[in-house]
């Protein structure tokens, strides 16, 4: 078939600053879906996105684009309001854990697709594997039926989901084209809206652990999002929040799960319970669900559906989780105040423990992470446990111990300064965008 466009034309339109037409991005995204447009030339084309960047409309259509680019979800006959939540990732984010069955719990479905963890930020699905027999491939009609019956599902996304977004997700991760506004906030949106769900709360990180570090740029990302939701017909409202700090005490795969459970139970870290709590309110809220979510958690309703949920998809949510077999404690040199704990440190130094992956096909630690027991701000005495270093492999304590404790560059991951040492650490919740 004769093609209405050529790729190098385009690319040359957005190189040279110009704005292309609907039908010329549609295009685009069809024809890269096809394979007509090559790989170098797309990468072009994002590198022209990268620089030049898209208007809204441009910005629309790139986004419906690549949700046509392949099937969309749809839960019409779920007999429950639909409402999801995406956050853009950090170090310690268990949050989606705990949040899902409590939401769920208070009379909502939630259809949480998620994805695996790249480099220091963890994945849901590598949490949820720790459980013995949990499973994160479920059918379409598996949840269907796990959304009516018990409210909450957390799985992967099938590979029929915006296909145009998994291919230019891989090749803007190999030509440093990932750091761009229009680049991320479509590939977020498309796969939300291919979702179907009616309603989505995003939490945007920002701080050394996101992936904006900047404020200013993630509130311009949530604002991009935020604004692609609506005119596409979901109603969306996002959270920027902190992650200069790790969020709770655990990082690591099976011990935040454990954490998460500590959420349901009644207990968990401060932070985490507070963070899952407000996005649990404005979920419902967006939804016209009344009801506080706190209630679901003291009630036992949120675990029984969390339970639920690990069983369905041939978990044992009794079972023991994975423990490592290298266990190691830092101490406090001195006593003092806690200067400094930085997310991005302790992500990482997780992340060589086993935790994390190099690549995507690579494998991780159930086993592995670190427990942080200090935040900025807290008093601590000489020899007090500042946090546990947890790992398979031998070797590997003694270099991470060292990089967290005397980095070739820069300050330790976790400072103690003297008695009375003023500490900098973001507030929790920055700001809160809608439209």
């Amino acid at each position: 078939m004769t093609e209405p466009f050529t790729a190098v034309d385009i690319i040359r339109a957005k190189r040279d600053g110009h704005t292309l037409t609907t039908d010329q991005v549609a295009w685009s995204i069809d024809a890269y879906t096809r394979g007509v447009i090559a790989e170098e030339q797309m990468s072009a084309l994002a590198m022209a996105v990268f620089f030049q960047g898209m208007s809204v409309r441009e910005l629309d259509d790139w986004t419906s684009a690549m949700v046509r680019s392949g099937e969309r979800l749809d839960f019409s006959r779920v007999p429950r309001p639909t409402v999801d939540k995406h956050s853009t990732g950090g170090v310690g984010d268990k949050i989606t854990l705990p949040l899902v069955p409590i939401v769920a719990a208070c009379g909502a479905a939630v259809p949480q697709l998620s994805g695996r963890g790249l480099g220091h930020t963890g994945g849901t699905l590598d949490k949820l594997e720790a459980i013995p027999g949990w499973n994160a491939r479920v059918s379409n009609a598996q949840m269907m039926a796990m959304l009516t019956d018990i409210g909450g599902v957390i799985c992967a996304a099938g590979e029929k989901l915006a296909p145009a977004d998994r291919k230019l997700y891989a090749l803007r991760d190999v030509t440093a084209t990932v750091d761009s506004i229009p680049l991320i906030a479509s590939s977020i949106m498309s796969k939300k809206i291919a979702e179907g769900t009616s309603a989505l709360v995003l939490d945007v990180k920002t701080g050394s652990g996101a992936f904006m570090s900047e404020p200013d740029r993630a509130l311009e990302l949530a604002r991009t999002m935020v604004s692609l939701g609506v005119d596409a017909g979901v109603r969306t409202r996002a959270l920027v929040t902190a992650m200069d700090v790790p969020l709770g005490c655990a990082i690591g795969n099976a011990l935040e799960v454990a954490e998460s459970v500590e959420v349901l139970a009644g207990g968990g870290p401060a932070d985490v319970v507070e963070l899952t709590l407000l996005l649990a309110r404005h979920m419902l809220e967006l939804v016209g669900i009344d009801t506080d979510p706190a209630q679901a958690i003291s009630s036992g309703a949120a675990m029984d559906c969390w339970r639920a949920m690990i069983r369905a998809q041939g978990g044992d949510p009794l079972a023991e989780l994975p423990k490592a077999t290298i266990v190691e404690d830092i101490v406090a040199d001195s006593a003092g105040v806690i200067t400094r704990c930085d997310a991005l440190m302790l992500g990482r130094a997780s992340w060589r423990l086993g935790a994390g992956r190099h690549r995507k096909e690579d494998p991780v630690s159930d086993s592995a992470g670190i427990e942080v027991f200090v935040k900025p701000g807290d008093d601590v005495t000489t020899g007090q446990v500042l946090m546990r270093l947890h790992t398979e492999t031998p070797g590997l304590v003694a270099h991470v111990r060292e990089e967290l404790r005397s980095p070739r560059v820069g300050e330790p991951a976790i400072v103690v300064g003297p008695t009375g040492s003023s500490h900098n650490q973001l507030p929790l919740i920055i700001d809160v965008v809608e439209a």
